[in-house]
């Protein structure tokens, strides 16, 4: 099929990029060449494209960023994605949103299922993507919101990619908050979801796309440093000890319940993923 990827310069959207080149007609277009928060610009390349699926990855990620840019935020997050889910819906295609465990506050004791209640965020860049969310289902009947989280993938940028030039030998000791837990998730984890979820086009609705088990920031550079055979000292601390102008929250676990509930292929342990990241990455660790 014909398949539009918006944020194509992105990490995830190279990695999708990548994973469905020579399956299908794949145009990863950047913001060069789609401006999602012009109306007109989405509409030419639709016309150029003339997509059966649309990845829509392109987002104003920058979370501390997005405190200081708010009105920014939102014309990216909200107003992007509703002008990409009417040019999907007008052009009959299916629409695949990426979003964030960010547009959960992180209070509950379990990890976050996929019919549990969204909209609580914590920040301007989590509010910003439940408003996408809601653009989308508002704009867009033929939609899966696929949620992401604590993202690592080829050629970065990412906090793998930091924890690996941070331990240069150059700094004795590496401070890493411990009390935020999630899901850390390679893109080319997130890459066979996508292309299990476009092979089965019945499919509607919200899915969680990250790896199962979880980590905090700590046990995740840790386990980064032991696959890279590195002698990095590294020490656990508290957000209060590292603060910073968006707000995190303290739990962003999220269930695949969708994915078991359709019987599509289950998301891989994170420490499997990243062993394989590292590996392809960084040539170190196991295959």
């Amino acid at each position: 099929m014909r398949i539009l990827i918006t944020g194509g310069r992105g990490m995830l959207a190279r990695t999708l990029a990548k994973a469905l080149e020579g399956q299908h007609e794949v145009a990863a277009l950047g913001h060069g060449e789609i401006d999602v928060v012009d109306a007109a610009s989405v509409a030419r390349a639709f016309a150029e494209v003339r997509p059966e699926a649309v990845l829509h990855c392109a987002a104003m990620t920058q979370v501390d960023k997005c405190e200081s840019e708010e009105g920014q935020a939102f014309a990216v997050n909200e107003q992007g994605s509703a002008n990409i889910a009417h040019a999907s819906r007008n052009a009959g295609a299916r629409l695949v949103a990426f979003s964030t465990d960010y547009v959960f506050d992180g209070a509950l004791d379990r990890p976050y299922s996929e019919f549990d209640q969204a909209g609580g965020a914590l920040s301007v860049y989590g509010r910003s993507k439940w408003a996408g969310e809601c653009a989308v289902r508002l704009g867009c009947p033929n939609h899966v919101v696929a949620r992401v989280s604590w993202l690592y993938g080829p050629g970065g940028p990412s906090f793998v990619h930091t924890m690996m030039r941070l331990a240069d030998g150059t700094r004795p000791l590496l401070k890493v908050v411990d009390d935020q837990h999630g899901n850390p998730t390679s893109t080319l984890a997130v890459a066979s979801a996508v292309k299990a979820l476009l092979e089965r086009p019945e499919l509607r609705g919200t899915f969680h796309l990250t790896c199962e088990g979880e980590a905090t920031w700590f046990e995740l550079a840790k386990a980064v440093f032991a696959l890279a055979g590195k002698d990095q000292q590294v020490q656990a601390c508290t957000s209060e000890e590292y603060p910073l102008p968006a707000r995190r929250p303290a739990n962003s676990r999220l269930e695949k319940r969708m994915l078991a509930l359709y019987g599509l292929p289950p998301m891989p342990h994170w420490r499997d993923a990243l062993a394989e990241f590292m590996a392809l990455e960084f040539g170190c660790g196991r295959a």
